[in-house]
């Protein structure tokens, strides 16, 4: 039995990159062996076990057949007669197939010499090119590899793609493979790609190769769609949404905001050609179009239902400096923000994100943000149960108890502007972002 470590900690103790996981590969070793020295099987398609002390992975030396479409379609083979480089050879990416010895990193995590390294398909020469390349043809046969490919991408930005490599990819979209993507597999690589810190990367690289179309029509159909230059000087679509979506990794976005900026502006896709570059309704028709591709991948419900507030209210934020007290209640009510703030403070995170990311915008400062907040704060001071028994007491019923709130928050939301503004040098007051009228105003 001889055991490597394999993969990503291979490649980033290389990389001076922190190691979060190990993954080890077994060599000459039968299940029975592995049991027999105390690890537990958890494999269910291939034999991998937990090491009784560590509980990291161990997966016996095993080569794959395809047998079908999409990326269960395959026949796994293990055997103590499958060797190390066969392992390697069923891996996605070079600079994810080289191997080290068990002990490589045993004195103190240091690294060792490369005598030690086992990279039968050059990885560290495209370590150091800073390539991205397939290891054999069998790469075709697993169409989840284009979207880790594209999430590597994110992560590695300053590698390049192969050519030949995206020539591959290319052929794998024409020959369908991409349709056998599961809805699972499709949302866990792409929230993976969205957390790395150059997630428009993945995108440009599944929209080169055609799987974007595939996966996410609706974003797709978004490059090449003008808008109006005065509120957005990059003018394309999609170029926007990538500068919103590179703005939420600068800030060190959440997961749900990060899904909300790459939403928020799908409406804009199906606008008629005829009304171009305006873009009236857009937030409505974005609500719906981002709840359809929710449900055919799985997205869990927190980032949905941001994306959502997002889509439909994003407008009127960014003008939300313009709103008397009774329009910014609205605004909060709508938002839904009385019973959820920190998903408020999200979604007005995702709407300073589409402010800044527009062409020569970046740096622009975003007061609507904290202006709104405090709008909240002031809102939330209001003693609700005893607004409403008052005008209970009064005889009010149903919808008029609820205006009697609206209207009392609508009056310390009033207090508090008089007080801003008495304090706000004249000039200084909170500014709207540029952005293109939405349909309906507060």
């Amino acid at each position: 039995m001889q055991i490597y470590m394999v993969g990503g900690a291979v490649r980033d103790r290389l990389l001076g990159l922190p190691v979060q996981d190990h993954d080890w590969v077994v060599v000459g070793a039968t299940p029975e062996q592995m049991v027999a020295q105390g690890y537990l099987p958890v494999g269910k398609d291939f034999p991998v076990f937990l090491h009784p002390d560590s509980r990291e992975e161990y997966a016996l030396a095993r080569t794959e057949r395809k047998s079908g479409r999409g990326y269960k379609g395959f026949t796994v083979f293990t055997s103590p007669d499958v060797t190390l480089e066969e392992d390697l050879a069923r891996r996605d990416l070079t600079i994810n197939s080289i191997a080290a010895c068990a002990d490589w990193t045993s004195a103190g995590g240091k690294l060792g010499s490369k005598v030690d390294l086992i990279d039968p398909f050059g990885g560290q020469r495209d370590l150091q090119a800073k390539v991205l390349r397939h290891v054999t043809d069998a790469f075709r046969e697993d169409p989840v590899r284009i979207l880790r490919l594209a999430r590597f991408a994110a992560r590695f930005h300053d590698f390049s793609i192969a050519p030949q490599t995206m020539a591959l990819l290319r052929e794998m979209v024409a020959d369908g493979e991409a349709d056998h993507l599961v809805p699972e597999r499709v949302w866990q690589e792409l929230s993976r790609g969205l957390m790395e810190a150059h997630p428009a990367r993945m995108f440009e690289v599944l929209r080169e190769c055609g799987a974007l179309a595939v996966v996410l029509p609706e974003l797709n159909r978004l490059w090449g769609v003008p808008q109006r230059a005065e509120y957005h000087p990059e003018v394309d679509t999609g170029v926007h949404v990538m500068m919103v979506l590179q703005m939420a990794a600068r800030l060190n976005a959440s997961l749900p905001v990060r899904w909300a900026c790459l939403m928020h502006d799908l409406g804009k896709g199906t606008t008629p050609a005829d009304v171009l570059p305006r873009h009236i309704g857009h937030e409505q028709r974005s609500s719906k179009l981002l709840r359809t591709v929710g449900q055919r991948l799985r997205v869990p419900t927190d980032c949905t239902e941001l994306a959502d507030v997002v889509a439909r209210e994003h407008g009127n934020i960014h003008r939300s400096g313009d709103l008397n007290a009774a329009a910014l209640v609205r605004l909060l009510e709508r938002c839904d923000a009385f019973r959820k703030p920190a998903r408020f403070a999200d979604a007005l995170l995702a709407c300073e994100c589409d402010a800044r990311g527009r062409l020569g915008m970046e740096e622009d400062a975003y007061p609507q943000r904290q202006h709104l907040l405090a709008a909240l704060a002031a809102a939330q001071g209001v003693d609700t149960a005893s607004v409403a028994q008052a005008a209970v007491d009064r005889g009010a019923r149903g919808d008029a108890i609820g205006k009697a709130v609206a209207t009392a928050r609508a009056q310390a939301v009033q207090a508090w502007l008089n007080q801003a503004a008495s304090e706000t040098p004249s000039g200084d007051g909170c500014t709207a972002a540029p952005k293109e009228p939405p349909t309906r105003l507060s």
